[in-house]
């Protein structure tokens, strides 16, 4: 006994298939398109992801708030006598330890998240035993590298990404 082997030879019926299938593969497509386009985030969010501040017209010992991602950023213009007092802390003084080095690109100039780490309140500036930041919503303390010193907060304040483009103009972001 042979087994009888068929051949399929391909016909007109075979190439509307194809190509019925390959128009419908194409208008799926051009319907899905703009349901995927719109999930894009718009310019105005865009926008939002850098931002450029202007940091010469900050004084020594001033801190000026800018508003990125929607929250708070604070920026601080450290005195000599805040430097050293950052730097000369013991690590094992810390909760959340980092040297001031870790957290700063120029001594300074301290660039942080302006959100407590512990329920997302927003600390005041020169405040505290610390004279960094005092979270008035639960006592947090943090000190002036934005180092958590007191209080139920967890962590420090949060760094962003930044860089400096020249020595007046700084982008977070």
């Amino acid at each position: 006994m042979t087994a009888a082997t068929t051949t399929h030879d391909p016909n007109r019926r075979d190439f509307l298939y194809i190509a019925t299938g390959a128009v419908g593969a194409v208008g799926v497509a051009a319907v899905a398109w703009p349901f995927i386009d719109q999930m894009n985030p718009d310019a105005s969010t865009l926008a939002m992801a850098s931002i450029e501040v202007d940091i010469g017209a900050i004084p020594e010992g001033q801190i000026v708030t800018v508003k990125w991602r929607g929250g708070p950023v604070f920026i601080r213009h450290r005195t000599k006598k805040e430097i050293e007092e950052a730097q000369n802390v013991q690590l094992s003084e810390l909760r959340d330890p980092q040297t001031d080095a870790q957290r700063v690109q120029k001594p300074e100039w301290l660039i942080v998240v302006g959100i407590c780490t512990h329920l997302g309140c927003v600390p005041i500036g020169h405040e505290g035993k610390y004279e960094g930041w005092f979270c008035p919503c639960h006592g947090s303390v943090y000190d002036t590298s934005g180092r958590i010193r007191q209080g139920p907060a967890p962590l420090n304040l949060a760094v962003p990404e930044y860089k400096f483009l020249t020595d007046t103009k700084v982008k977070v972001g």
